[in-house]
């Protein structure tokens, strides 16, 4: 019994040997040390400590390992595309063994909006009679009458209309000069008279028996004006 109890003490001695602790389980060089805990909003953002890359956040967090007797980190900062990066400050060192949050929030990336070709804007404002009617500026179409109003945005330094057209079926087209352009937040104003087109009327022809009748008593005028 001795000699079996003897044995596996002499083996279990050896099987503790063989065990290579894993790096993350090993002693730190330069002391003991403790962990920043960086907790984000959002997975797969990439940390960095004084510019130092730390890793990825995992599950909301990431936790940074430091030596306690090192030289403390100052600043942080998580980031990724898509979203605006968040600077912060580090302003503890946590002891051995101990844990220290730091939070980041990322905000996504507003879309920018587009910038204004041909500077800033100004406008039309074009009456006209008749609802309905289309307006064209240098024959580029811009709407349609609503209430006897039709507003057209332009930009101010951009290139000058010349011409506007309006236009209805039943009515002549009416085309002006463009003289006046609108300065930034300004509105000019253009006025339009759309007329009806007019159908001539025409004369109904004289039924023959009335032709006839005409031309018998235009002949007898002339042959009693001939025995006068």
């Amino acid at each position: 019994m001795q000699s079996v109890l003897r044995n596996l003490l002499i083996f279990s001695l050896l099987a503790c040997c063989f065990i290579v602790l894993p790096s993350s389980a090993q002693p730190p060089i330069g002391g003991d040390n403790g962990w920043y805990a960086v907790n984000c909003n959002v997975n797969g953002a990439d940390v960095y400590f004084d510019n130092e890359y730390q890793g990825t956040i995992e599950a909301g967090v990431l936790y940074v390992p430091v030596y306690t007797t090192g030289t403390p980190y100052k600043t942080f900062r998580v980031e990724k595309d898509g979203y605006t990066t968040y600077y912060g400050e580090v302003t503890s060192v946590p002891a051995k063994g101990e844990v220290f949050d730091l939070y980041a929030t990322l905000n996504p990336v507003q879309p920018t909006a587009a910038p204004i070709i041909g500077g800033d804007i100004g406008w039309y404002t074009v009456h006209v009679n008749v609802d309905g009617a289309t307006v064209q500026f240098d024959n580029e179409v811009k709407g349609v009458t609503s209430q006897g109003v039709l507003t057209v945005e332009v930009y101010t330094t951009g290139t000058p209309y010349r011409t506007y057209t309006v236009t209805k079926e039943g009515y002549q087209t009416y085309t002006g000069t463009i003289e006046q352009y609108p300065g930034k937040g300004e509105t000019v104003d253009l006025y339009v008279t759309l007329n009806p087109i007019t159908t001539p009327t025409q004369t109904a022809p004289l039924s023959p028996a009335i032709a006839g009748g005409a031309l018998l008593i235009a002949g007898l005028l002339l042959v009693a004006g001939r025995k006068d």
